[in-house]
């Protein structure tokens, strides 16, 4: 039986007339749900609803697999094959279209820290690994025109005349086309654009929609390349993974991918809660996955995650926290990154592909020696931050912990009734062992 925590802020309070107050424990972010709001629609369906042509199945936007030409040289992608997918690293632009990519990595055109904030700040240079790659790429005729196309897109949409392309030197070339091969923000990028048996252009394809097998591959591609951004440039302090699903949510395309962006910096929010857990080194448990179970908020369980309705978030978040005793996703053992990543997926089809949403990955940091365990949030954006928020930093989330939480058992409970998501324990079949968390050394080894 757990018992409670009392920490000196307590995370969620209930007043009288039903407002819930909430408090991070882990930033101190101040929310508050009052009754009421939280009944408008969260979901926001697609306008201008049309049916679909065979066309708009490979062809909607610049992510689908008709237009892969329109995107950066890519690094990696996971093909169908009889004995299930493969990975094929590096392909010559000639063989682009041989295969049919499942997932696809691939560079972001516009990165957040360009190859050139890396050069000038740090001294970093294309990899041998990276240039040896290049070189391939580029002595291929048709690599060499499909990087100058997407070069003169790229020139194009910064406001450069793309025939600048044309008065460059070779040398100028190279440079220009460096962060296609050495950038250090990626894309992993799924095959869909809508779902398999859509009829109209409502139907798009989302994490959700994937089958669990889809999903812990597009998981794990991901982890494969958070551990490639960290070792091939020796400046990147943290390797920040998340996914925009929907435009209100920070979507360029309505087609499902992730980013990856390697920064020098540990981020604000692994700051603020290194602070936290260096004072604290159990808090995860305690004020976490423990609390949650305390407050009744778990919404699904497996062998090595669990998951819960979050609170101190300026959104109704979901999250899913890695029971593993490795802090570190790419050092984990396969088992337990599929555990967290059928949770995931879970959570993802209960919240419905028309819900805009975004999915946040945190880990330790690389150079931090504290443990801190992989964790995933997800943000319904189901509201829009306004003057109240700015000026007294109080966020008003339209829905409570706790009403969040039947929402979501309710639906897992039919999507494991129809077997679409991996066996797991849901709402009350949740364990409620205290220190499930074992990123703790000391409760590693007592466990």
């Amino acid at each position: 039986m757990l018992m409670p925590y009392s920490p000196a802020a307590e995370p969620l309070t209930r007043l009288a007339d039903g407002t819930v107050k909430q408090i991070s424990p882990f930033t101190g972010t101040e929310v508050w749900t009052v009754p009421g709001r939280g009944d408008r629609p969260i979901s926001q369906p697609p306008t201008d609803v049309r049916a679909l042509t065979p066309q708009d199945r490979t062809q909607a936007c610049a992510f689908c697999p008709g237009r892969y030409t329109e995107t950066p040289p890519e690094k990696s992608r996971l093909v169908r094959t009889e004995d299930g997918l493969a990975r094929l690293d590096a392909l010559p632009a000639s063989q682009l279209r041989a295969t049919t990519a499942e997932f696809r990595r691939i560079p972001n055109l516009f990165e957040i820290l360009s190859f050139d904030y890396w050069r000038s700040n740090h001294g970093y240079e294309v990899p041998d690994a990276a240039r040896e790659r290049m070189d391939a790429y580029l002595a291929d005729p048709a690599g060499a025109a499909h990087a100058a196309a997407v070069a003169k897109t790229k020139l194009k949409a910064s406001g450069a005349e793309p025939s600048s392309w044309d008065l460059m030197g070779e040398e100028a070339r190279r440079h220009y086309l460096a962060s296609f091969f050495a950038g250090g923000h990626d894309l992993i990028v799924a095959r869909r654009h809508f779902t398999d048996d859509a009829t109209d252009s409502s139907c798009l394809a989302g994490s959700g929609t994937l089958s669990v097998a889809e999903h812990r591959a597009y998981t794990r591609m991901a982890v494969d390349a958070m551990e490639d951004l960290y070792a091939s440039n020796r400046w990147v302090r943290y390797v920040a993974v998340f996914q925009n699903w929907l435009r209100p949510a920070g979507a360029s395309f309505d087609h499902l991918h992730k980013q990856l962006v390697a920064i020098d910096e540990r981020g604000v929010t692994s700051e603020l809660e290194l602070a936290r857990v260096r004072a604290n080194p159990n808090l995860y448990n305690e004020m976490a996955v423990d609390y949650a179970a305390y407050r009744d908020l778990l919404v699904a369980s497996n062998e090595h995650a669990v998951a819960f309705a979050g609170f101190g978030h300026r959104y109704p978040t979901l999250e899913v926290y890695s029971t593993s005793a490795t802090p570190e996703p790419w050092r984990m053992a396969r088992e337990e990154v599929e555990a967290v990543s059928d949770l995931l997926h879970a959570l993802h089809a209960a919240t419905g592909a028309d819900v805009p949403c975004n999915e946040e990955w945190h880990h330790k940091p690389m150079d931090v020696d504290q443990p801190m365990p992989w964790h995933v949030t997800l943000k319904w954006r189901v509201s829009t931050l306004a003057g109240f928020e700015g000026g007294t930093k109080i966020y008003l989330n339209t829905i409570d912990p706790w009403s969040l939480r039947d929402r979501v058992v309710s639906r897992l409970e039919d999507l494991r009734a129809d077997r679409l998501i991996a066996p797991m324990a849901v709402g009350e079949e949740c364990p409620t062992t205290p220190n499930r968390l074992l990123y703790n050394p000391v409760l590693a080894v007592q466990r």
